[in-house]
């Protein structure tokens, strides 16, 4: 398994997805449905968009998991990277949400199937520091080199210092926070818009990071190690070109292949020599997703990624009765899935 691309994921299928009217005050990406669509219209087509991203990253070998979410009060669920990250080692990090209608975002089912399907020795949970009003949104705030365990990180009121500082003393990073704003000088409310970093090439708007010194650091400590540093321009993250994330993938000889999961808006935003800098060590593979981009996250959004080593099959728990029967009355899929009755491809029981 890489250190940076993770080779498994978990993914959200949010039954009833709306832009957040919450969040929209701070997310300068986030915009309102077409008039005189039907929240049910959009859902129905956010889920769609789902479908298609796991769809398109089993095809490369990625292996997936996919939660159920029909809670019509989380309309944000199907971002989960910004609550969860799991780490080398068997380290998970729980973060304290902004917005308080994403709180309950976090689920004890995703967190029973990481111990129960992977190494995890340890729950690092942040989460008490919310009714202190300090947040620290995930692998949205941050954006993580684990090679040289560096957590870029824009301040904001979703990415607070303090709590950067008390993560990167528990998981062993180093922080480097910097400001970074638009044109207009609004802050940037997550990292992983403006930047997205992968083993051998890192994506990212230096020009929105205004303290030229600050800018200089990032840029060097970025390429120390001899990765490739491929600039966008503020336009290019405005269709979310810096949205994008590295997985590890299997080809279907079972040979490792690198993938850049990104948007389809995102990779059409990209310059000829930036798309041939990124496929010098991945390929790219480009979603359509504008239903869920109105809510101001793309595809790296989406998705939270496995560092974690997976636990032999022989060692797993005893499936009880119930879910025997359950396993049995419903075939498995390639990727050992569990068909439902409607067809759908739920995670097995727990």
């Amino acid at each position: 398994m890489s250190a940076q691309a993770p080779s498994a994921v978990i993914l959200v299928r949010a039954k009833r997805f709306v832009p957040n009217p919450a969040t929209a005050a701070d997310n300068a990406f986030q915009r309102e449905v077409p008039a005189g669509e039907s929240p049910e219209t959009v859902a129905a087509r956010a889920l769609g968009e789902m479908d298609a991203l796991a769809q398109a990253l089993r095809d490369v070998g990625v292996r997936v998991h996919v939660f159920e979410d029909e809670d019509h009060t989380r309309p944000d669920s199907v971002f989960p990277n910004n609550w969860l990250s799991t780490h080398a080692g068997g380290m998970v990090a729980v973060y304290p949400m902004y917005a308080s209608n994403r709180r309950h975002e976090r689920r004890a089912d995703v967190l029973e199937m990481l111990k129960s399907q992977y190494r995890v020795q340890t729950i690092v949970d942040y989460s008490g520091l919310e009714p202190d009003g300090i947040f620290l949104e995930g692998t949205g705030a941050m954006v993580l080199d684990h090679v040289s365990r560096v957590a870029y990180t824009a301040r904001s009121h979703r990415a607070d210092t303090h709590v950067l500082e008390r993560f990167c003393t528990d998981f062993g990073y180093e922080p480097m926070a910097f400001e970074a704003v638009d044109a207009q000088g609004v802050p940037v409310y997550h990292t992983n818009v403006i930047a997205c970093i992968g083993t051998d090439v890192a994506l990212i708007a230096l020009d929105m990071i205004p303290d030229l010194q600050r800018r200089e650091a990032v840029r060097e400590r970025l390429s120390v190690n001899g990765r490739r540093v491929v600039e966008l321009s503020e336009a290019q993250i405005r269709e979310f070109a810096g949205n994008a994330v590295e997985l590890c993938g299997r080809t279907p000889e079972g040979r490792r292949r690198y993938v850049m999961a990104m948007s389809a808006r995102a990779r059409r935003s990209l310059l000829p020599d930036q798309v041939a800098a990124i496929e010098e060590s991945c390929e790219i593979v480009a979603v359509d997703i504008p239903t869920i981009e109105l809510a101001g996250g793309s595809v790296r959004c989406m998705i939270a990624g496995i560092h974690l080593d997976r636990r032999p099959v022989d060692t797993e728990p005893e499936l009880t009765e119930a879910v025997r029967a359950i396993n049995e009355d419903h075939p498995v899929t390639a990727d050992g899935r569990y068909v439902d009755a409607d067809g759908r491809t739920p995670e097995p029981a727990l």
